[in-house]
């Protein structure tokens, strides 16, 4: 089984939540475009002025989507 690493788009100031939730979306979308075989994506309020949104990925997919889609960081999905 290969690892799963998770995409991470980090938001910050008032309006984080609403970011990083309207990000997902767009992160839903390119899966659907281009016929990806994810199934995991979210977001996060970690607090009022920080957010997060996500995608896991396998690591034979991460480099490519790192590059194509600009993640702010990663870490092992466990």
């Amino acid at each position: 089984m290969s690892r799963q690493i998770k995409l991470i788009w980090d938001f910050r100031g008032p309006a984080s939540a609403k970011t990083a939730e309207h990000h997902e979306i767009h992160l839903k979308e390119y899966i659907v475009i281009e016929n990806l075989p994810i199934h995991l994506t979210g977001f996060e309020i970690i607090n009022e002025m920080y957010a997060i949104a996500f995608m896991v990925v396998n690591d034979e997919q991460m480099i490519q989507l790192r590059d194509i889609l600009k993640p702010h960081r990663g870490e092992l999905h466990l």
